[in-house]
């Protein structure tokens, strides 16, 4: 063979080749094998989508649960102590005016003039304020004149009836015409009468312009003005504030020589209670200074719901230096020692009724009225309210309400676990 015949086998051979290749055809896919990875993929998404919500679920769990832990206040719990020489006890008292009387018009006018003004110290009789009622002057002079007109007709009818009386007897009038008279000299009679009952009314309706006190005492409230409308039901508003009230005194008068102090006195203190007793009485404004009083009266019975007895202890106060509505404390000595529990300070809650201390019932809080006794600066005696043994609340929010949940912290187990908080930190 020659060089150009090889090179066309050769050729003719790649041709063939290329052309079977061409021809040769991909092997079949089959559909189990396909269905298997659908089915891979499906189920990786399902395990995917159910860890997703599974974490979801537990996430709100847990912010649940530390929601509802960390919303009720902590709150930490001590047991009171007891104290066995409490020889003395110290009650919370209230000064009052020995005799409070609010002055109201009896009459309607207006204020001509007054006289005193809060702070002054005033007699039995001293005219307080003069009112002016020209509409109750016109109808006392319409009155005296309706009793003229009355006794005129009375006179009259006296002697008309004086008359028959007199010829009745020579039968020169009948009986029926006396019997007439003598009965209109009755009604005549009886009409005088109320008239002047009428005019002795508005003489004293008219009486009532002049405002006097009742008694020796101090102004502690004056509610009019000049040129101020008075009506029988009160002022019609407070002086210099312009805000219009009914029922609304003109006066206060206030007896203050002598002051009421009213206090409870726990049961268990009852029979130390007795008239005659003396009482020592401390106040805040008087750091020091002590003011001697008297027990003059009880209300010889315990009250079921406090649990106390009602006493009133009168104190001298002709200097004048106690206020009625003053805040004081009463001590009382007894006959003999009495335990009383003590707490801390912080455990009591003010209100606007008295002291009141928190315990706890299961998770929720429980307010209790106490009778305090002695003050010892960090901590007070409670004389009643409170039961031997019964935990209350050392720090009370000032939120704190009756039946709401609080959270119980022990100091104990916090001071357990600052070291090892301490060790991690250190780490």
């Amino acid at each position: 063979m020659s060089g150009e015949e090889q090179k066309r086998q050769q050729e003719a051979h790649r041709e063939g080749a290329h052309h079977g290749e061409e021809r040769r055809e991909p092997p079949p896919v089959s559909k189990g094998s396909v269905l298997t990875v659908v089915v891979i993929v499906v189920l990786i998404a399902v395990v995917v989508a159910v860890i997703g919500v599974l974490r979801r679920k537990q996430s709100s769990k847990d912010l649940a649960d530390y929601t509802s832990k960390t919303s009720a206040p902590p709150v930490s719990l001590e047991t009171p102590k007891m104290q066995q020489d409490a020889s003395e006890i110290v009650l919370p008292g209230n000064m009052q005016a020995f005799a409070l009387a609010p002055i109201y018009a009896r009459t309607t006018g207006y204020v001509k003039v007054w006289y005193h003004d809060i702070g002054s110290r005033v007699k039995k009789g001293d005219l307080l304020a003069v009112i002016e009622t020209p509409e109750l002057d016109q109808q006392l002079a319409s009155a005296k004149a309706d009793l003229a007109t009355a006794m005129s007709n009375a006179g009259l009818a006296k002697t008309t009836a004086d008359r028959y009386r007199d010829l009745i007897g020579s039968s020169a009038v009948s009986q029926q015409d006396t019997d007439n008279f003598v009965s209109q000299l009755s009604a005549r009679n009886t009409e005088v009468a109320s008239a002047a009952a009428n005019v002795r009314r508005l003489e004293e309706l008219v009486g009532f312009e002049r405002v006097t006190a009742p008694f020796d005492g101090v102004i502690t409230a004056r509610n009019l003005d000049v040129g101020q409308l008075i009506s029988a039901d009160g002022s019609t508003n407070t002086a210099g504030a312009g805000t219009v009230r009914a029922n609304r005194e003109i006066f206060d008068i206030s007896s203050i020589d002598t002051l009421r102090v009213f206090v409870n006195v726990p049961q268990q203190y009852s029979p130390d209670a007795r008239r005659g007793v003396t009482a020592t009485l401390t106040l805040p404004q008087y750091p020091g200074r002590k003011f001697d009083g008297k027990l003059v009266r009880t209300s010889e019975s315990v009250d079921p719901a406090s649990r106390t007895l009602l006493a009133e202890v009168d104190v001298n106060n002709r200097s004048g230096e106690l206020l009625p509505g003053s805040y004081t404390q009463v001590h009382l000595n007894v006959s003999r020692a009495a335990p009383a529990m003590v707490i801390p300070v912080s455990a009591l809650i003010l209100a606007s009724d008295g002291l009141n201390v928190a315990t706890v019932n299961g998770t929720r809080a429980h307010i209790l009225r106490v009778t305090p006794g002695r003050d010892l600066g960090a901590t007070v005696e409670i004389l009643s309210g409170l039961s031997e043994g019964q935990k209350v609340i050392s720090n009370p929010p000032d939120s704190l309400t009756e039946g709401q949940e609080v959270r119980v912290v022990t100091p104990e187990k916090n001071n357990k676990q600052q070291p090892s908080q301490t060790a991690e930190a250190k780490r």
